[in-house]
This record gives C-alpha cells, structure tokens and sequence, in this order.
C-alpha cells in the first residue's frame, strides 16, 4: 500500500513535483530535439522557444487548477464563515489537502450553524422565562395591591363592628353586631377565592377539561337555580331555549362558571318590574347565547371596561366585587371564544358563542 501512494497524486507536493518533473524532462526532450533537427543554433532556439511557451502556458493552467483556484475557494468560504455566514458550502472534491480542508471547513460550518440555532433557541427560550417571571412578579404585586385595596372595608367594618360588640350590653344589638362581621367575613372569602381564581386562570396555572356535553340542558339547570322560584325575584322572565340537546365541547365546570357570572350580573342590574331574556340560538355551526336585562345602559366610554378586574359600573345598584365579568371574559379568551357586551334599547344585552359539535 505504501509502494502504491508514491506513485499517487494524492497530496499537493506530489502534484507540484510531478508538474515540475514532467515539466523538466519535456523541456530536455524538446531542447534535444530543436538541436538534432537544426544545425544553427539560433533557429533552434526558436523552435525550442516554440515549445518551451505552450509548455509554461499548460504549467501555469496546471498550477491555477491544482493551487490557485482551489485556494481562491476556500478564501471565499472562510471569508463567508468569518461574516458569520455558514451557507456557502465549498466545493472542492479532489482527494488531495484541500479537498480535506474543504471537507473540514464545510463540517466545522455545518456544526456551527446548528451551534447557533441552538444557542438561539436557547436565548429566546431564556428570554421567555424572563419575560415569564416579570409577568408572574407583575401579577403577584397587582394581586397584593389589590387584595390590600378590597380587603380595606371589610376590615374596618369588622373591626368597627368587633370593637362596638365588646362594649354593648344590648343582647338584640350585640345579635346584629355578630351578623355583620360573619357577613363581611364571607364576603372577604369569597373575594379572596374569586381572586384567586382569576389569577390562576391569567397565569395559565389552571388548564381547561375539554368535555363533550348538552349545552341546552346546562342553561337549563343554571337559570333554573337562580331565576325560578326565587322570592325576591322582581323581575319577568323570558327565554327561548332549543327544544332538543345541542352539543359542545369544552370545560363543563368552567361554562357553568360563566352562564352562573353572566345571569347573577344580569339579574342583579336589571330594573324593578324590568325584563329578564335569555336566547339560546344556533347559526350554521355555532351556538349563540345571549342574556338581556332591562335597566340602565352602560355609557359608550365603560363598555370595554366592564371585563376588567374590580371595574363597578356606577349605575348599578349592586356593590360586588368586580371579578365575575374579568373571570368570564378569561374562560372565554382562553377557548379563543367571542363575546361581547352592547347597549340595546332599553337595557344591556352580554353574549358569546361556541362552535356545535356532533
């Protein structure tokens, strides 16, 4: 094998001592013949000089092929690569050293490329937990403000209350006392869990169960609870509902959550003596749903505001907390949902829709 890789041009060395050997013997060769065929020697230099040009014109293409070009090559992808560039592979397929530069240099461009694919993936995977992270920091401090912000009247009142309660002796007072702080202390809990709610919801902490269901029949047991038979009830009631089930797929507990947030809203804004409506509606593949209640409307400037967390509509004659509307409007978001809020004559009309399934 070692006999062998002597005789080949494997190596640039090789090839340029071959030219050069070649090169020699054919001047030789071309020199003696010139001599043999011409007895004046100028003449003869003349026809030597007629073999000696073509013969440096074949050297120098010979040199171009085996050494100029292929180095003019990899100057343009080192070049390429220095500029960050590792596209250009370089295409030099002899089997000498530069065909293993090009090979080494077209693998080290290739490693590098997905070097840095992978160290951009890891920036911008870095850059999303940091961007993560300010948003959760973000989100406890507006929870903190906020429940130091709500949590401000009913401790006051309990305190009050508290504070009224060891210094009165009238029984019947002391009875109201009581009722007032196991009022305000639910109402602080209730609060509290809402808030909680909605800020795992914004955070993505709770996930969605996706659940196939009768979305009729949910409406049903949901106005059922809160708008029939109800005793302090100073409203009409209307509905048209779908006299057969219509399917959907979504998070059963999590509609439940909205339907009861909408119809509470609903009831709690709508006039004395003033109309209730809930439409249950299907178009093409999607059901519509809408609740109407008779009352105030609510000014142009408010309507985007009412989805917002602790947002009170003036008007209204209810003091809740401002979280069932900012959790409706989250759930829905979440399912990529529309809904919306528009003042129609006489009162304020919320809707959503849902795709059917089969």
């Amino acid at each position: 094998m070692k006999i062998k890789d002597n005789f080949t041009l494997r190596t640039v060395r090789k090839k340029i001592i071959m030219v050069s050997k070649v090169a020699g013997i054919i001047l030789i060769i071309f020199y003696m013949i010139s001599t043999q065929l011409v007895a004046d020697s100028n003449i003869s230099i003349l026809i030597w000089l007629g073999f000696v040009i073509p013969l440096i014109l074949v050297i120098d293409y010979l040199m171009g092929r085996f050494i100029s070009e292929p180095i003019s090559r990899l100057n343009q992808v080192a070049y390429q690569m220095a500029q960050l560039n590792f596209s250009t592979l370089c295409t030099i397929n002899s089997k000498d050293e530069f065909g293993e530069l090009s090979a080494s240099l077209n693998k080290m461009a290739e490693s590098l490329q997905q070097a840095f694919k992978d160290l951009e993936s890891a920036n911008g995977k870095l850059e999303q937990d940091v961007q993560q992270k300010k948003h959760l920091l973000v989100e406890r401090k507006e929870l903190v403000d906020n429940l130091s912000h709500e949590m401000k009247t009913p401790l006051s009142v309990i305190r009050a209350y508290a504070e009224g309660l060891q210094d009165e002796t009238d029984e019947t007072k002391r009875q109201k006392y009581s009722e007032v702080i196991i009022a305000e202390t639910k109402r602080m809990s209730n609060l509290i869990t809402t808030l909680l709610d909605l800020s795992a919801l914004e955070s993505g902490a709770i996930q969605l169960y996706m659940e196939r269901f009768d979305f009729v029949e949910l409406l049903e047991i949901v106005a059922g609870r809160l708008l029939v038979d109800t005793p302090d009830a100073d409203f009409s009631l209307q509905y048209e509902l779908p006299e057969s089930p219509v399917y959907v797929k979504t998070d059963k507990d999590r509609m439940e959550q909205v339907l009861n947030n909408l119809i509470v809203n609903a009831k709690r804004n709508v006039k004395p003596g003033g109309i209730l409506r809930l439409l249950l509606k299907e178009n093409n593949d999607m059901l519509n749903f809408f609740v109407f209640n008779q009352g105030l409307p609510i000014s142009q400037e408010n309507l985007p505001k009412i989805w917002t967390k602790f947002y009170r509509n003036k008007n209204s004659k209810y003091s809740g907390s401002g979280l069932g509307l900012a959790i409706v409007a989250q759930i829905l978001s979440m399912q990529h949902l529309s809904y919306g809020v528009k003042n129609k004559e006489e009162g304020v009309e919320f809707y959503f829709s849902i795709p059917i399934v089969k």
